[in-house]
């Protein structure tokens, strides 16, 4: 215990408190005879905050601080701990930390710092020379790379394929500057931002720089699917830095897709530098609608519920999404229930349901007559999803989308804070937060965070383009208006007409108006039926359902004589 005291004292051992709790932790009842209990599940409950429903093989929180842990007390014994007589140990594949004495150079006995004799340094050199934070980061990335040769799995091995993403820590261009330890912390930075995307499987290769070409099958847990491998570089030059990353197809090696990150390390915070490039480079991979996630990779299917696979369904999800056509409603509906009966503890595929069994309601599409009802199907399927995994945004987000339109939107709202608190690189998920607090009347808010979930998604979503330009005619700006809706490509979505005519019919543009209008009524010829009912489900207040009203006035919409602005 004398040494955990001493490590945890040591301004050399800079970690977060709960790193520390993991190191007394396992230390103290290793030594209590305790050591059996150590294990993924007690480290995840005891230690990191996480409840009894934690899921050990998709929550990977446990393998990410372990090896923070390893990571720093590497540097700890390479700095501070030079001359400790005590080593501990977390060994890799495990948690249960090993003690040992180690030897010592002959140099301690004549009051000069000693030295491990693995280690070889001159008692005459200062810590913090060049060399050795060459050294440091180049233990950094042993640590990263070759000690995190077993691979690193986001997915269960009897789980749906998802697409297998092999990560290779990034390598240091520059020897002898202190990249090295840039290059490690944004590789782990890099893998703790992916990990939040439960779409993924996530891996990491042993070793950095490389060249790519096929990738192994081993690394790809010998399972079906598209594989992909992200490799980046780090190089420093008077303070600056400068950051490149790609996407190869792991079949083909083909660069799919490839950025530079530049930061000035002279007037940045290095911690804060890691974390936002490695936020931009996992926003960028895994989106939903990016390169990892290409919707033009769904599979022409036969229209047998067997043939489809999750991989598939799940494509087919994200390209449904990007049209909200009856079609695509109902064979992605049908995929998604056939992949839930055969996964049924798939988080993210019950929270894609959800959303299917939403639309038949809010949409009017593909609805199933009897009992339950859609909004009851959804809310099931919604709380299936979270219950699996907590920390599954797209659960969050279903939920969050279940209840909003089951007239619940403060509770709404306050899931959405919280699912953007568990990732916020996840465009999609902002996308869907900004709709509904706009829809709540935060029109300007939602804008907002609909304009930066565009502007950083690979490939737009219609559907955000379109709120987008709902948002901007609540808000009298129409020329934004105008120009987002002329974006916006969602010809099989019948609110679009609705929203489009409104824009159209105020801009003075009556032909496009009437396109809009009869296009409407055509997918929707019921919805002037009970108008207020429709306003009232989707949240608008009191002022938004009345301006609504009088817009649909202004374009020519069937609205009955006696409506009244509160109906």
């Amino acid at each position: 215990m004398e040494q955990l005291e001493l490590i945890l004292a040591s301004p050399e051992f800079k970690v977060s408190d709960r790193i520390r709790r993991f190191l007394s932790y396992v230390t103290s009842e290793t030594l209590a005879g305790r050591a059996e209990r150590i294990k993924a599940y007690s480290i995840a409950t005891q230690v990191l905050g996480r409840d009894s429903h934690f899921d050990i093989q998709n929550d990977p929180v446990v393998r990410i601080e372990a090896g923070r842990l390893r990571r720093a007390m590497e540097r700890y014994y390479l700095v501070a701990g030079q001359a400790d007589r005590v080593l501990i140990e977390i060994p890799k594949g495990g948690y249960v930390p090993h003690f040992s004495w180690r030897s010592l150079d002959p140099s301690v006995e004549h009051g000069q710092r000693a030295q491990p004799a693995a280690i070889a340094v001159s008692a005459r050199t200062k810590p913090r020379a060049p060399w050795v934070w060459a050294l440091i980061g180049a233990m950094a990335l042993v640590v990263v790379g070759v000690g995190m040769g077993q691979v690193w799995r986001s997915d269960r091995a009897d789980g749906p394929v998802r697409p297998a993403l092999v990560v290779a820590p990034f390598a240091n261009l520059s020897p002898g500057s202190e990249a090295g330890l840039l290059a490690a912390g944004i590789t782990e930075e890099v893998l703790v931002q992916l990990a939040r995307f439960k779409e993924l499987s996530v891996y990491v290769r042993e070793s950095p720089g490389k060249p790519t070409s096929v990738l192994p099958a081993p690394e790809a847990g010998g399972r079906p699917g598209r594989e992909f491998v992200l490799e980046g570089s780090i190089r420093t030059s008077e303070g600056k830095l400068r950051v490149s990353s790609r996407l190869l197809d792991g079949a083909t090696a083909a660069i799919l897709w490839s950025r530079a990150y530049d930061a000035d390390l002279r007037v940045s915070d290095v911690l804060g530098v890691q974390s936002d490039i490695a936020a931009k480079v996992a926003t960028a991979v895994a989106q939903p609608y990016g390169i990892v996630f290409d919707t033009s990779q769904v599979k022409a299917e036969d229209g047998r519920p067997e043939s489809f696979d999750a991989y598939q369904c799940m494509l087919r999800f994200y390209r449904y999404r990007q049209s909200l056509g009856q079609d695509e409603h109902i064979a992605t509906r049908q995929c998604l229930e056939q992949t839930t009966i055969r996964y049924p503890s798939y988080s993210t595929g019950w929270a894609m349901l959800s959303y299917l069994y939403l639309d038949e309601d809010r949409f009017r599409l593909n609805r199933r007559p009897g009992p339950p009802d859609a909004i009851s199907r959804a809310r099931n399927a919604a709380l299936r999803a979270v219950e699996l995994d907590p920390e599954n945004v797209r659960a969050q987000q279903a939920l969050m989308t279940m209840l909003f339109f089951n007239q619940e939107p403060a509770e709404a709202l306050r899931i959405g804070e919280r699912a953007l608190a568990l990732n916020p690189n996840d465009m999609e998920l902002l996308g869907e937060y900004g709709s509904r607090l706009a829809q709540a009347g935060q029109w300007k808010r939602g804008f907002d965070l609909l304009d930066e979930a565009v502007a950083r998604n690979p490939v737009r979503s219609s559907y955000y383009v379109g709120m987008q330009a709902l948002a901007a005619y609540m808000l009298n700006d129409d020329q934004m208006a105008l120009s987002l809706i002329r974006r916006a490509d969602l010809a099989s979505f019948s609110l679009y007409h609705f929203v489009a005519a409104l824009i159209y019919a105020r801009a003075g543009l009556d032909a496009e108006a009437a396109a809009s209008r009869s296009q409407f009524l055509k997918l929707r010829p019921d919805f002037f039926a009970n108008l207020g009912a429709e306003l009232a489900k989707r949240n608008f207040n009191e002022k938004d359902r009345a301006a609504l009203i009088e817009g649909a006035r202004l374009a020519g919409f069937p609205l009955r004589q006696r409506l009244t602005h509160a109906n």
